[in-house]
């Protein structure tokens, strides 16, 4: 009977230890919570701490509060052009209404994910739609993710959900598309260095030619100054030597035929001349 009454005690005290630690629930700073009273909902709005609830009757379902990122798989998007983009995107989001978020949901993370990323990719597809690759890629990119949040923002309210960020992180074309403009660039550009190559040489030959004709002219002009200077220094060798001439005849012709003895007769050499002539009169004259 003893033993009966000992298994009756530890029985209670189990079932109210239970009780006990059934009817409190902690709730993390980076969880959402809701209570639920027989599957109906009770309450939503938990700060973090410590919380009581009924045991058996009430549960509680948490959900991860922080900012999630849903990082998408790439995606093909088609231009204003009708050009394939391959697109690779992420988005920062976090459970704003936890209510709505499990009404919506059933508080599945994968569900709400899937549904957010729907929801982006058909907002990134209206904006790649309405842009050029050269706007999408560079001029309005900034502008476009602004829009595509304001898009968003509405439409994943009714998720419970909010939007942090999103953001592109890479812009790629199709494998088959990429060689063909890489090949298309590759010509343009040996294009333009041919052209600038038969540029240089056209400048080259100008330059060249410029060069040559000024040259002539400077040599023209030099050799002229040059004849000139030689025509200035004859006429004034000549007048001098007409003064000097004037001044003192018979000096002059003893001089000119010096010169003319020193300039004719050199070491060894042998000249037959008639001893009458001209060329002799310095020697004959004794004065």
């Amino acid at each position: 009977m003893n033993q009966d009454r000992s298994l009756i005690v530890i029985g209670l005290l189990a079932l109210l230890a239970l009780a006990v630690a059934n009817s409190t629930f902690i709730i993390d700073q980076r969880q959402r919570a809701i209570l639920f009273q027989l599957s109906a909902v009770k309450s939503y709005e938990f700060e973090p701490g410590l919380h009581f609830k009924l045991p058996f009757i009430q549960s509680v379902k948490k959900f991860d509060g922080r900012t999630l990122t849903l990082d998408n798989q790439t995606e093909n998007f088609l231009t204003v052009e009708k050009k394939n983009l391959e697109v690779d995107f992420y988005v920062k989001w976090r459970i704003a209404d936890a209510l709505q978020y499990y009404r919506s949901t059933g508080g599945q993370e994968l569900v709400a994910a899937d549904r957010l990323s729907s929801i982006v990719n058909r907002g990134l597809r209206d904006q790649f739609g309405s842009r050029t690759i050269q706007q999408a890629v560079d001029s309005q990119r900034d502008q476009m993710m602004q829009e595509l949040e304001k898009g968003v923002v509405e439409k994943v309210k009714e998720l419970g959900v909010e939007i942090v960020d999103v953001r592109i992180k890479s812009i790629n074309l199709p494998q088959n598309v990429s060689n063909a403009v890489y090949d298309r660039m590759r010509a343009e550009r040996a294009r333009i260095a041919s052209d600038f190559r038969a540029r240089g040489a056209e400048e080259a030959e100008k330059i060249r030619a410029e060069a040559d004709r000024e040259a002539q002219v400077t040599v023209a002009n030099a050799y002229r100054d040059a004849e000139k200077l030689r025509g200035e220094g004859d006429a004034k060798a000549a007048e001098i030597y007409a003064r000097a001439y004037g001044a003192d005849v018979e000096f002059y012709r003893f001089y000119r035929s010096l010169s003319a003895y020193r300039d004719s007769f050199g070491v060894g050499d042998v000249m037959v001349l008639e001893p009458k002539g001209e060329f002799f009169r310095t020697f004959k004259d004794g004065k």
